[in-house]
């Protein structure tokens, strides 16, 4: 009876996960609840403040106890991982020399997705690698540029964070060879290519779904929004959406309708996609520019689609395209969700609390991130076991913001 009594209690303490790019359904929505619903003027309260990460863009990810990214340490990429509780680093693992022929070369941009005891990172120059989540060690690792003829759309160095389902590992090396490609998870080898479909690669992730039967992988280049085969990598369907420059922001999905958005001018779109027969069609719904989120990414609630467009903060309707209400906040902010709420994160440190609703923007507190470097405050929120997450560079700032009994 005392054991069982228990039992609650220890649910409780296990620590919740946020394993890979926005979070465990690619979506950046938390599932967490009990969360503070307004913050006092100085913001939530600090709990710790990790320093010596190295350089970089990258997100964190979290499970088991540990937080994991990468940096740039010198002239030397690195893979490390940080106890959740304090912050303190328990290992750390050079996978490659630091990549410095791009802009913002201050460090990699993807986050790490974690899964089975592996962790897998896409490093800046393309060099894939598997690592043991426990100890560090490397168990294998891919140049998707010169071992496969990798081709990116601009030089910012590779941002996509990998895609891990089943037996294997995904990401976008782009090029004439196929735009994406799955490696067996265990070993590095190379499964197949999406021959049919050969864009450069662009900077967003994909999204896994399934759809007509078939399970398939969401893919945004700067020349299109397609699907293809998790088996084989047959291209299943694609409709033409040409982007600018850098194409970012991870695709959306619901309901047989997949939204996308870009920076530099471009706007977002809605893809129908309908099963005919033994395959698909594809079909824009709407265009227009109403967001052109740059690399702050997009989160969806009900029938509403909220993103930052430049310095505006925007709300719009799913399903039509039209503008329900716009605000000007933080610059080319980050988003992410969770309780009832969005956590904007402006590229100069001002974050913001704001309400999900589709009426009209109610402002719940903002505060000044401490720590501050002199780089765009580029990675995004995450809010895991009722704290939230700020990269900075060289530093992760941890935040309570569990609501108080």
């Amino acid at each position: 009876m005392l054991t069982l009594a228990a039992l609650p209690l220890l649910l409780s303490s296990v620590p919740a996960d946020w394993p890979q790019w926005r979070g465990p359904k690619r979506d950046g929505i938390s599932t967490e609840t009990g969360l503070l619903q307004s913050w006092p003027e100085s913001g939530p309260p600090l709990v710790w403040k990790a320093t010596g990460l190295g350089g970089g863009y990258t997100a964190p990810a979290i499970g088991g106890g540990s937080i994991y990214g990468a940096g740039y340490r010198g002239e030397d990429e690195v893979v490390w991982a940080l106890d959740e509780k304090d912050g303190t680093e328990r290992w750390s693992t050079r996978v490659a020399a630091a990549y410095r022929e791009m802009e913002y070369d201050e460090g990699p941009r993807a986050t790490p997705t974690l899964d089975g005891g592996q962790l897998f990172m896409l490093g800046a120059a393309g060099n894939l690698v598997c690592l043991d989540a426990a100890s560090g060690e490397v168990s294998w690792s891919v140049d998707i540029r010169e071992d496969l003829g990798g081709r990116m759309m601009s030089d910012w160095g590779y941002s996509e964070s990998p895609l891990v389902d089943g037996d294997h590992v995904i990401c976008t090396p782009g090029g004439d060879g196929g735009a994406v490609a799955a490696f067996d998870r265990k070993t590095g080898k190379l499964a197949w290519r999406s021959e049919e479909l050969t864009d450069v690669a662009s900077y967003a992730s994909l999204v896994p779904i399934e759809l007509g039967g078939r399970k398939q992988y969401v893919v945004l280049t700067g020349l299109s929004v397609a699907g293809v085969a998790a088996e084989d990598g047959d291209l299943l369907w694609r409709a033409e959406r040409r982007g600018k420059t850098a194409v970012v922001p991870t695709p959306i999905y619901c309901d047989s309708h997949v939204w996308v958005t870009s920076g530099y001018g471009v706007g977002c779109s809605l893809v129908e996609i309908k099963a005919e027969g033994d395959g698909f069609a594809a079909g824009v719904a709407y265009s227009n520019r109403t967001i052109k989120n740059d690399q702050g990414g997009a989160i969806r609630s009900g029938d509403h689609v909220y993103a930052t467009s430049g310095p505006l903060l925007i709300c719009m309707d799913w399903r039509t395209g039209e503008l329900v209400w716009r605000e000007r906040t933080l610059p080319r902010a980050a988003l992410v969700c969770a309780d009832g709420h969005l956590y904007v994160r402006g590229e100069r440190g001002r974050v913001a609390l704001v309400e999900v609703n589709a009426e009209e923007y109610v402002e719940k507190g903002n505060f000044e991130q401490t720590d501050r470097s002199e780089a765009k405050s580029w990675p995004h929120p995450v809010v895991c076991g009722g704290k939230l997450y700020l990269r900075d560079q060289d530093v992760l700032l941890c935040y309570d913001v569990r609501a108080g009994e």
